[in-house]
């Protein structure tokens, strides 16, 4: 298989050259298994979370015996299980060590009682997300019925200038990759583009100016984000947000509960940070549930 082996010998025999192959090393050309491996575990997605192996080859862009030989060794690793059609799905041992990334569920699980406390005083979508590269994360999602659709999933990517958590992130990341975000696409939906990048450049500034930033969305259906930043000791790790209907709820009505809980989360990661005592939970913000008239 020549992706696997110099010139597509076996190990241990001749290759290109007549150099032998040293067992043990990769050869000098070709991608790393390792890399190989991630590819496999990419392919999966939302809407394909069991794959056969002809079309995880595909989606991995391998050899069908190459992904074969990985998608082995993945199993008998826990990376990944077989369903009783022979298919394959991720692992449980993948959630298992996902469980300890610091960044995901350390900070779900520091978050996760005011982010309660949030969704109970609002009745809406609550989110939180950090940056990784040129994308949001999302961490956590608590969701509410009839609250409107969410368009992304936990674990999923959500763009950074077009979405109330990215905007908070975006904001307060480095300059180089503010830089590297507005010389790409600036689309916000189909249809509805930024009017430039300066307009974006001076919503920045003022969501670093005033702690809070508002998006909207048409499609599906309008919906309205208000989002804050959570610190770790003065230094941006992650957004916060509450998404809601358009027209259900008034931007200016969600802002201060947000910043109060986005405020208290960071208290609370900066104690653990820091190896103190988390601060207890508390009732942080009154409800802004429309009541009846």
């Amino acid at each position: 298989m020549a992706d696997d082996t110099a010139g597509g010998a076996s190990p241990g025999a001749a290759g290109a050259g007549g150099e032998a192959r040293i067992r043990g090393r990769r050869p000098p050309h070709g991608e790393p298994v390792l890399s190989r491996a991630f590819r496999i575990l990419a392919a999966f997605g939302p809407d394909d979370r069991s794959l056969s192996l002809t079309s995880l080859s595909a989606r991995a862009g391998l050899p069908a015996p190459s992904a074969l030989r990985i998608a082995r060794q993945l199993v008998d690793l826990g990376a990944l299980e077989r369903d009783d059609d022979g298919r394959y799905m991720v692992g449980l041992r993948l959630l298992e060590i996902a469980s300890l990334a610091p960044r995901g569920h350390g900070l779900r699980g520091t978050a996760l009682p005011y982010m309660e406390d949030l969704h109970h005083a609002t009745g809406q979508h609550v989110l939180l997300a950090v940056r990784d590269g040129h994308e949001a994360i999302l961490v956590e999602r608590l969701s509410a019925h009839r609250a409107g659709q969410v368009l992304y999933r936990i674990g999923g990517r959500m763009p950074m200038h077009a979405t109330g958590v990215g905007l908070v992130l975006l904001a307060h990341a480095p300059v180089q990759v503010q830089q590297e975000v507005l010389a790409g696409d600036l689309t916000v939906e189909p249809g509805h583009p930024l009017a430039s990048e300066r307009e974006l450049r001076i919503l920045l500034a003022a969501i670093r100016r005033d702690g809070v930033a508002t998006a909207s969305r048409q499609r599906p259906e309008p919906m309205t984000s208000v989002a804050a930043p959570v610190l770790n000791n003065r230094r941006v790790v992650a957004a916060l947000s509450v998404v809601a209907q358009s027209g259900n709820l008034q931007p200016a009505a969600l802002t201060p509960a947000v910043v109060a809980v986005a405020r208290a989360i960071s208290r609370a990661v900066s104690a653990v940070s820091a190896g103190l005592p988390m601060p207890a939970a508390t009732v942080i913000c009154r409800s802004s549930r429309k009541r009846p008239t």
